[in-house]
């Protein structure tokens, strides 16, 4: 740390420890140690049971590709808190523009669950997000999407419209130099953009220690004069009260801000990853004690709203509706190719309906 120098007339300091301390509303053993806030028990209940189901889609989608019926695919298992928590306060007006790992935020938003498995099959009906929900397809290039917030954020500010936009990313992203552009912009626009890092502690099999020198990522806010949170990410209770908070300062004019959701990804970066060679096995014990579905649980149950009869009656619910996505995720593998032409342009242009209709007649022709 640096200290004051009257003297020079200046001063630094770089404990973010101190100056970004971790918000907390419920602790890993379930104990409440703050206020509900906007929040209610019922409504804990249903989030739960929500996050039960998203950890039953996410664990089969490993399966599935693990038997050849999807390609890589990113889980999410151990962040659904955060993601849940970062789209919590959002209306329909407002705006997610989320990463590749974020089904769960953008399932809350509107889109289908089976999108996740297009994404994974690089199937073209990704594309269609359902007609009114305000979410952007999921993007793979690190940080890319945070410029992409700012643009939407800065065109609902031209428009004047009262409109919030989150724009979801990891801790690897912030070592981009996307981001730091997109910080740059959103703070001399002063746009309605809330930055919501899933800080899950590794970029793929790089520590967050190696990326970067600084504490935490939540003081990088001070460098683009805007005000930074840093928050316990297994924690929905503080995750979803904070973004309340900000959603309507940022509707106010306030923004924009950075939010770091201090989480950990359970499981491996992607299916083509092995987390075992890069780190071990008492870290992830640790983190498996912080998970968020653990804790939410245990506070639940501590109030008698949850039982293990509920338990078993979630469980199946939530493989009836993983069936019933991979019954719409099958039908959809069977669509005319014709599909790559959709979803693209409101109006299609004059050069791409041609295009169109030559491989229309090529399909014809082979009979595809």
């Amino acid at each position: 740390m640096f200290e004051d120098n009257p003297e020079r007339g200046w001063s630094l300091v770089t404990d973010g420890i101190e100056m970004f301390p971790l918000i907390q509303r419920l602790d890993e053993e379930g104990n409440l140690t703050g206020e509900l806030g906007v929040l209610s028990a019922e409504s804990l209940k249903e989030t739960y049971a929500t996050m039960r189901f998203l950890r039953t889609f996410d664990e089969r989608a490993w399966n599935l590709q693990r038997q050849g019926v999807i390609g890589t695919y990113a889980p999410f298992k151990g962040q659904e808190a955060a993601q849940m928590g970062a789209v919590a306060a959002l209306n329909d007006s407002d705006w997610l523009v989320p990463t590749y790992r974020d089904w769960a935020a953008s399932y809350l938003r509107g889109v289908p669950m089976e999108h996740g498995l297009f994404f994974s099959k690089g199937h073209p009906s990704l594309g269609d997000i359902p007609v009114g929900k305000q979410v952007l397809p999921a993007q793979v290039v690190i940080a890319a999407q945070t410029l992409h917030g700012v643009g939407v954020a800065w065109a609902t500010k031209l428009r004047h419209e009262n409109v919030a936009t989150v724009v979801t990313f990891g801790d690897g992203a912030t070592s981009q130099g996307d981001f730091h552009e997109a910080m740059n912009f959103a703070s001399v626009l002063e746009v309605p953009l809330i930055f919501f890092c899933e800080n899950n502690q590794w970029a793929i099999s790089v520590p967050l220690a190696h990326q970067m020198h600084a504490e935490t990522i939540a003081q990088r806010s001070v460098a683009y004069g805007i005000e930074g949170f840093r928050v316990d990410g297994n924690d929905y209770v503080a995750v979803a009260n904070l973004m309340h908070d900000l959603t309507e300062r940022v509707r106010n004019g306030e923004g924009p801000f950075l939010v770091e959701a201090v989480t950990y990804r359970l499981g491996a970066h992607t299916t083509a990853d092995d987390p075992g060679k890069y780190r071990g096995s008492e870290e992830e014990d640790m983190w498996g004690r912080r998970d968020p579905l653990l804790r939410l649980e245990k506070w639940l149950r501590a109030q008698g709203l949850l039982t293990d009869e509920e338990l078993v009656t979630l469980d199946a619910e939530s493989e009836q509706k993983v069936e019933e996505i991979l019954a719409v995720f099958r039908e959809a593998l069977g669509m005319s190719p014709l599909v790559l032409f959709d979803n693209v342009y409101a109006t299609m242009p004059t050069n791409l309906a041609s295009q169109r209709a030559q491989f229309e007649a090529r399909v014809k022709e082979v009979g595809a």
